[in-house]
């Protein structure tokens, strides 16, 4: 199965210094056919004006990926960490028995990110927090695995999930492929460019919710950014 979810038809709130798109049910926004996808719980487009962000505020047994697409995002949290994360780059955090933390963007511009909840495998789990550069030259053409709790994922930033966050840049004209098994949820978000998979096209920041399938290709109909979320 392979489900478009155009960008147009996403929860939305716009508060000002914070304008919103949800992809699932999350906060106001409620949809009970769009409350999960599997474990993925929350993908949230968000664009966070200058100087502006979130204060302080708390978490637990989630597994939080914050993937920046343009400008940056500065990390403060309850474990004593303090990080800047910038375009093209991830971070995440591990919320366990519980961490609060801020996220601001300190920059003289707009900040647009993705950011991803998933269910994690056990609760109660340490809290931790992590992120590094992922060069978009790294993964021209094929899918790099950014975060992970699978096996053999040891150069991605670690998450207590069994599941993946994958990113990908296609030129027009080429297919990058995914293997995966049916029994897996697969959430395929283009941040940037046109594309097709299978009979489906996706304008930038649509969604698709995929599962059923041993292997995803996807086509790029227009220089493309992918981010893709494997998950149980």
């Amino acid at each position: 199965m392979i489900e478009l979810r155009p960008f147009d038809s996403l929860g939305a709130a716009n508060h000002g210094w914070l304008d919103a798109h949800h992809h699932f049910s999350f906060a106001d926004y409620h949809d009970p056919a769009r409350t999960n996808w599997g474990r993925l719980r929350v993908w949230n487009d968000d664009t966070i004006a200058a100087k502006s962000g979130f204060p302080p505020h708390p978490h637990r047994d989630m597994e939080i990926i914050t993937y920046v697409r343009t400008g940056a995002i500065t990390h403060r949290d309850s474990m004593g960490n303090t990080g800047r994360t910038g375009a093209g780059d991830v971070q995440v955090m591990s919320a366990g028995t519980g961490v609060q933390h801020s996220e601001f963007n300190l920059e003289d511009e707009d900040t647009t990110l993705f950011q991803i909840w998933i269910i994690p495998d056990r609760r109660g789990e340490q809290p931790g927090w992590g992120a590094r550069p992922f060069p978009k030259g790294d993964r021209n053409g094929r899918f790099v695995t950014l975060a992970s709790g699978m096996a053999g994922d040891e150069d991605a930033l670690p998450i207590n999930a069994e599941a993946r966050v994958l990113g990908a840049t296609v030129k027009a004209g080429d297919t990058v492929t995914y293997q995966t098994a049916p029994g897996r949820h697969a959430y395929l978000v283009p941040a940037t460019g046109r594309i097709r998979v299978g009979d489906v096209e996706a304008n930038a920041r649509d969604g698709v919710a995929i599962t059923g399938l041993d292997a995803i290709s996807v086509t790029a109909l227009e220089d493309a950014e992918l981010v893709l979320v494997d998950a149980a």
